[in-house]
């Protein structure tokens, strides 16, 4: 030991040998495996967090710790299995894990405060303002301005955080400062209680606390985030009240949010307040209403705008380029070009940006000759030119019938180095065909397969609706055989084809003719027959249409709800309703539903038969079928509530609020009338409805006797029925004489 301590005494910093551990006393080692088993004096606490407080009740069996495993367990998803799961496919098997506002609300708790989580935990175990809550926020010491924006942050109850917000500014020696305004008008705001929001000044006025320019300054960035115009004028009014001057950014930002709602005259009046103030305005603020005065069209005063603009500061080729992209939304070509002069004027070299906006809506405003003047000019000065220009100024060309100018364009375009695309062959295809130069047609049309471009049946039909009208089949087969070799779907190209052939004068004749050669070489389809039945119905050939019909279910075709549809059309049409409810039925048994235009057409043909039943019958499954029914529909289950009243007045006024919305009335609505005054009313009030229908000119005198025979004729039919019905409830059909065994049987 001496010479031990005299080793430490000549190296003070040598270390004493560890002790070793004595054999007789085993070493515990204090390490904790798990949570503690919780008890009723000692809660559970997860996450480090003193909120979500557990106890245990003794008396409660249940509780258990295996209880808890399997409840945990259970929460596991169980369908999801990994050895199916493709993270790269779009249908893939993903575990789903469902979280609990528990959960979600710790996982916001983890950044707050000890004090503000206990708070938190308050409101969220009461889920309301109460004594329980005040007795909770009552144990607290104190709270601070801080604390209370911090628990304003998480807050989604509105009512919760004006209560807290006035609790806490009762609290002795409290006073609410900036930030804690600030944040309940941010969370007043996020809960959509802006107005509520829009009241803090006042409030901050009453606390004795002056708003400053600040306060005002969030709540306009709130409702210009929100688009709310009217209320960033409204607090812009309060500011003026309060006599806070905003600077100039806060004037940009109030002007912008004018001009982008729409509020272009309340932006005006607040420049004028701007220049009235003293302040020199910024580039932003002149082109923030240059911006709202080109979209409204004032170009007078927009000029005059950007003259005092130009003596402050010269604009910059981005300032006239964002004005003539407004003015080609607005498509107002003559102040592009007002626009364009002023930026020569200025001297101000225009982009490749401003060039291709400016040609491209000249040539879609069909004034391409323009647009070529422009394009020279930006040739002569040795611009790169985009290639949207040259495409622009092709179709421009090629709209105006100059062919010819737009292929030495083209010309130009490969000269300059550029690569057409398909949309440019496109055009050029097209204004061939209409010239009947099918031949230069198809050698662009070569060209396009050489450069690779892919042509698919947007760029064929043009040729094969022009081999068909020229009648040269032999073409028209050849491409169609040269397409199916380049792998496009020929049925849906067909499909394609056969619409746009409908479309043009005396193209329904030829794509008749065109269908006996598809049918041979296998290439019809369903589409295809839906389309021509369509086109044979609008132009009302509804005789060749069924005979199509007819061809469809022999060539073995099964029609589908489209075809079926077409078929009641015409049947309607041709008055053989019963033949059109046969093919409604055929539909229903498909599992399907029919067209609109379908259900349109055969209830007001059951209408006119007097079937008003049946009619109704299929409006209501009309309106369980669709998602957006005709407006009629609507308003004849809307009468026949109305007629509960008994009143004609207030059924005229569900059909003048019809007329009001743009739908005339017509059959079923007068139907309607009929099945809901036969239903709830008296013929007499009927009779009251289809007067002041006369008076107002929505019925002739022919269809005013018409409806009110088929008013008698269902109020016997109603009343036949409640008598039969009372018969059979009595026992009493046995006893029915001849006459009514007939009716009976009828």
């Amino acid at each position: 030991m001496n010479g031990m301590s005299d080793d430490l005494k000549a190296n003070p910093k040598m270390k004493m040998p560890l002790k070793p551990p004595s054999t007789s006393k085993p070493c515990k080692f204090y390490f904790f495996y798990g949570k503690r088993k919780p008890s009723i004096n000692r809660p559970t606490v997860y996450g480090g967090l003193f909120s979500n407080r557990q106890s245990i009740n003794p008396n409660n069996p249940k509780f258990s710790i295996s209880n808890n495993q399997s409840q945990s367990q259970s929460q596991k998803p169980t369908n999801f299995s990994l050895q199916n799961w493709d993270p790269d496919h779009p249908n893939a098997q993903k575990p789903t894990f469902t979280k609990t506002p528990s959960e979600t609300f710790f996982q916001i708790a983890q950044k707050l405060s000890p004090i503000a989580r206990y708070i938190c935990d308050s409101f969220r175990k009461h889920q309301k303002w109460g004594p329980q809550v005040i007795a909770n926020l009552s144990k607290l010491r104190r709270v601070n301005p801080n604390l209370v924006a911090e628990v304003l942050k998480v807050l989604d109850d509105p009512v919760i955080c004006s209560k807290f917000f006035h609790w806490a500014g009762k609290q002795k020696g409290y006073q609410h400062n900036f930030l804690s305004y600030n944040a309940f008008a941010y969370c007043l705001n996020r809960l959509n209680k802006f107005r509520a929001a829009d009241q803090i000044p006042e409030l901050m006025h009453m606390q004795g606390r002056l708003p400053s320019e600040k306060q005002f300054e969030i709540l306009i960035r709130m409702h210009a985030d929100n688009n709310r115009g009217n209320r960033v004028y409204y607090v812009y009014e309060k500011m003026k009240k309060f006599e806070v001057k905003p600077r100039v950014f806060l004037y940009n930002r109030i002007m912008d949010a004018l001009v982008k709602t729409g509020h272009l005259d309340l932006a005006m009046s607040v420049y004028d307040d701007f220049k009235n103030d003293g302040l020199l305005e910024e580039n932003v603020t002149f082109m923030i209403l240059i911006k709202g005065l080109c979209k409204g069209g004032r170009m007078d005063e927009m000029l005059e705008l950007l003259g005092r603009m130009r003596s402050l500061s010269k604009p910059d080729v981005f300032a006239y380029t964002a004005m003539i992209r407004i003015l080609v939304g607005e498509r107002n070509l003559d102040g592009c070009l007002k626009v364009w002069d002023e930026m020569e004027r200025d001297e101000v070299v225009p982009d490749a940006m401003a060039y291709t906006t400016l040609i491209s809506a000249l040539c879609e405003g069909n004034r391409v000759n323009k647009a070529y003047e422009i394009f020279k000019g930006m040739k002569n000065k040795g611009e790169l030119i985009d290639r949207a220009i040259y495409g622009a100024l092709v179709k421009g060309f090629v709209f105006d019938g100059k062919v010819g100018s737009a292929l030495d364009l083209l010309k130009d375009m490969i000269h300059s180095g550029y690569r057409a695309d398909l949309s440019i062959y496109n055009s050029l295809i097209e204004g061939l065909c209409n010239l009947k130069q099918l031949d230069k047609a198809y050698k662009l049309f070569q060209i396009t397969i050489k450069e690779g471009l892919q042509p698919d049946f947007t760029t064929a039909n043009l040729l094969l609706l022009s081999y068909a009208e020229s009648k040269k089949m032999d073409d028209f087969w050849m491409l169609l055989a040269q397409m199916k070799k380049l792998g496009s779907p020929i049925i849906d190209g067909l499909s394609e084809f056969f619409s746009l052939m409908v479309k043009r004068d005396k193209g329904l004749p030829c794509a008749l003719e065109i269908l006996e050669d598809v049918k041979i070489r296998s290439y019809c389809s369903v589409h295809i027959y839906n389309i021509l039945l369509g086109a044979l119905y609008k132009s009302g050939q509804n005789k060749e249409a069924l005979s199509l019909f007819t061809d469809m279910k022999e060539s073995n075709f099964t029609p589908d709800a489209l075809s079926y549809s077409h078929a009641i059309m015409c049947h309607v049409d041709l008055e053989d309703i019963k033949e059109a409810c046969h093919l409604y039925n055929k539909i229903k048994e498909m599992d399907s539903i029919p067209s609109i235009a379908a259900y349109c057409s055969l209830v007001n043909g059951l209408c006119r038969i007097g079937e008003i039943d049946a009619a109704i019958s299929l409006v209501r499954d009309c309106l369980a079928n669709v998602t957006s029914g005709p407006m009629e529909f609507k308003y004849s289950l809307g009468l026949i509530h109305a007629c509960k009243s008994n009143d004609a007045d207030k059924v005229v006024e569900v059909i003048n609020e019809m007329s009001e919305q743009g739908c005339a009335p017509n059959e079923i609505i007068y139907c309607a009338v009929i099945s809901g005054m036969c239903k709830h009313g008296t013929v007499e009030e009927a009779r009251k409805v289809f007067s002041i229908m006369k008076e107002q000119k929505y019925l002739s005198d022919a269809n005013m006797i018409l409806y009110d025979d088929m008013l008698i004729e269902h109020m016997k039919k109603k009343t036949a029925d409640l008598v039969l019905s009372g018969l059979k409830f009595f026992g009493l059909e046995s006893k029915l004489k001849s006459k009514g065994s007939t009716l009976l049987s009828s």
